[in-house]
């Protein structure tokens, strides 16, 4: 099924032949994906719904200016670089999105630890939820890293794999059905048996599982949005949120390019030495070896720290 419904479709399209005359910045870029659905896994999407600032803004906010002003581009890139550099982080706060997010339950659960922006979740305490759940590409169905206590080994294989989807599809499956008897109506909230009563729909939901599709408006600013990035579009991020932040990043690059240029120069890109760290890394460029046992550091640690400067543990 597509992430979006064709009544869905023909809203968003709706929605994008609208206009309107404004004073306010706007980002080209940005307004051409406005209210699109951009797939995500199976049956999720992000949207951008609305938006307020761009790269001046942040330039604006640094200044305290009153405008734009007559500041070469390379000029504003160069402040932004500092304000990024130096973790100045308020300017950045100046400019908010709002996204519509299509995400499974359990992808939801763990964004929701971002606290940082304001959230309006589909309740299915008034609606009746689609029958719509996540199953894991093939290539996702791993095992349980035997090193990393929320990380992912190797891949299934063969017969085992194959039983996973097969009790996965068939629990989501199972799941809906008893949902629906439960509240005694299809997915249209039409009426299944008259002579039945439902289960109060706040009730029934409890028995669907994490893989099923909720919906949410997550606004929240620039420097939060950040933040959630670098975190979530990091490769130690799971699989199944990383995929919804790489789509938001491509969001910020059209949206606030020079923003994101120093993103990645300064954040994604980047990685934070302790000072212990650093100090080891003193010493080994001073010609010192120096080995796990004389660093001082536990030996996670030190690994950690060999990897980011890509050498041998």
């Amino acid at each position: 099924m597509p992430p979006v419904t064709a009544q869905q479709q023909t809203e968003i399209e709706a929605q994008r032949v609208q206009s309107a005359s404004t004073r306010r910045a706007t980002v080209p870029a940005l307004e051409e994906i406005l209210y699109q659905a951009l797939p995500v896994l199976d049956h999720g999407f992000v949207r951008v719904i609305d938006y307020m600032g761009d790269d001046s803004a942040v330039v604006q906010a640094a200044r305290v200016s009153y405008g734009k002003g007559t500041k070469k581009v390379n000029e504003d890139a160069g402040l932004i670089k500092y304000l990024m550099r130096h973790w100045h982080s308020t300017p950045f706060e100046m400019c908010e999105i709002k996204y519509h997010v299509k995400l499974p339950i359990f992808v939801a659960r763990q964004w929701i630890r971002h606290r940082t922006a304001n959230v309006n979740e589909y309740s299915a305490r008034y609606s009746i939820l689609d029958k719509e759940f996540y199953i894991p590409a093939p290539e996702q169905l791993a095992a349980q890293s035997a090193i990393n206590r929320q990380g992912r080994g190797d891949v299934l294989k063969g017969e085992q794999a194959k039983r996973v989807l097969d009790l996965l599809r068939e629990d989501s499956e199972r799941c809906y059905h008893s949902y629906q008897e439960m509240l005694n109506e299809n997915e249209q909230g039409e009426v299944i048996d008259a002579s039945k009563q439902g289960l109060a729909r706040e009730l029934a939901r409890m028995d669907l599982t994490l893989n099923y599709y909720t919906q949410w408006y997550w606004k929240t600013d620039l420097h939060n949005l950040m933040h959630f990035l670098r975190l979530r579009a990091d490769d130690h991020a799971q699989y199944e949120i990383r995929v919804y932040a790489d789509c938001m990043l491509e969001t910020l690059k059209r949206w606030t390019p020079l923003t994101y240029a120093a993103f990645n120069e300064y954040r994604a890109g980047a990685a934070h030495i302790s000072s212990s760290g650093l100090a080891i890394i003193k010493r080994m460029l001073n010609g010192e070896k120096v080995s796990q046992e004389t660093s001082g550091l536990s030996k996670r640690e030190w690994v950690e720290l060999m990897g980011t400067l890509d050498r041998p543990a």
